[in-house]
């Protein structure tokens, strides 16, 4: 099944996910359809708060951002919990399925270490860099309720008001929407 995704403006996006009740059956499911949704909208990411549910789970494909040395990730994190972010930052142009038609540069630590369940309830510490790391910390600040344009600087948030504008107003002109098929 393919969720419809949340749109910039939804209040769900900008609250603070609540934890799933641990070893809960119906994960499994609602992780598989988020990946259908995540890449029938050719995301490498997809947080829950995305598809309107305010729980801490996202997954994560990074296979179309590798090179041909890097091996992607595709992952499930349930409940994570960030424990450390290292390094010193460095910008990458960021977009986000629901925030369609706006990228822009975000600063980001190149090194966490993250604790997380999988969608087999298996519990997991582990470090990831590069692309990898990015990805998580963008998903995983889905779930903490904060958007990549809380990053931006006042003059880059000036540029980008009547883009977000439209797109909290619903505006369905392609260039502001995510073309998911419903279900």
């Amino acid at each position: 099944m393919i969720f419809p995704i949340v749109l910039y403006g939804d209040p769900v996006l900008k609250k603070k996910a609540s934890e799933v009740e641990e070893n809960d059956e119906s994960v499994k499911e609602f992780v598989e359809h988020m990946y259908e949704t995540m890449y029938a909208a050719q995301g490498v990411g997809l947080a829950a708060p995305q598809v309107g549910q305010s729980l801490r789970i996202f997954v994560i494909d990074t296979t179309p951002m590798e090179d041909e040395e890097e091996e992607g990730l595709k992952q499930a994190f349930i409940n994570p919990i960030m424990i450390e972010e290292l390094g010193e930052e460095w910008a990458f142009e960021e977009g986000c399925l629901s925030i369609p038609g706006v990228r822009a540069d975000v600063n980001r630590k190149p090194t966490i270490k993250i604790e997380y369940f999988d969608e087999n309830w298996e519990l997991h510490e582990k470090t990831f860099d590069g692309m990898k790391a990015r990805v998580i910390q963008h998903e995983y600040d889905h779930i903490e309720g904060k958007l990549f344009t809380d990053y931006l600087t006042p003059f880059k948030k000036r540029l980008i008001k009547g883009k977000l504008a439209n797109i909290s107003k619903g505006k369905t002109d392609a260039e502001y929407r995510v073309k998911v098929p419903r279900p």
